[in-house]
């Protein structure tokens, strides 16, 4: 049975990730999950990703390798950056929730509209993004908006003020070629959002459970 390590930053991701995981997967994994809300926490009241906190995602990452796991997977698009720098010192190969995302959404288009609940998040996905275009030689333009009181109500546990707050944010968005779903909190929302903006929008969970079986298939 292969066996995967996560990092998650927010219960609503722990709680439904490892499942649909093993559903594109199609397969029974062995899943050792590791939760440290402080990384997401932190980042949404400072405003950025400290050195501290890289160091935290280190420790983490560096007790993931200790489950021996086939793969490791970050499901927090706030870490991304930090996980780029840390890859190199973890044994085994670490995916970020929105490496399949940022890849598939330069393809898209070149007008991308970032939607996001906690501001921490939106910095490393638009940085995310253009990494991506510029390893393809495309330029691109993003935008991006937040929305902090669809963040408070998810951390309080009330998904239904959440997913309205998401919903009517995207309502409002026009003239993008995509929308990209910054977090892994706002996935189960993608189909719902597609069909509201009209354009295709783009979530992390789906597409990063696609690249873990991949990898696990012998895959790039």
């Amino acid at each position: 049975m292969k066996r995967i390590a996560m990092v998650h930053t927010v219960r609503p991701v722990l709680a439904s990730f490892p499942k649909l995981l093993e559903e594109v997967v199609g397969e029974p994994l062995k899943i050792h999950n590791l939760l440290d809300e402080f990384l997401a926490s932190d980042p949404a009241e400072i405003g950025y990703f400290s050195e501290e906190n890289r160091n935290r995602l280190l420790y983490d990452l560096k007790a993931c390798e200790l489950t021996k796991a086939d793969l490791i997977v970050v499901t927090c698009s706030t870490l991304t950056p930090a996980v780029q720098l840390i890859r190199p010192f973890i044994s085994i190969p670490v995916i970020a929730i929105d490496d399949a995302m940022t890849e598939q959404a330069v393809r898209i288009g070149r007008k991308i509209k970032v939607v996001a609940t906690a501001m921490s998040t939106l910095k490393p996905t638009i940085a995310k993004l253009e990494q991506e275009a510029a390893k393809l030689g495309l330029t691109i333009e993003v935008d991006a908006q937040d929305h902090e009181a669809a963040y408070t109500a998810m951390r309080a546990g009330d998904m239904e003020t959440h997913d309205r707050l998401v919903l009517d944010m995207i309502s409002q968005v026009k003239g993008y070629d995509c929308i990209v779903l910054a977090q892994a909190s706002m996935g189960h929302l993608q189909q719902q959002s597609q069909q509201i903006a009209g354009v295709p929008v783009l979530a992390s969970p789906i597409l990063c459970c696609g690249m873990v079986k991949e990898r696990l298939q012998g895959g790039r």
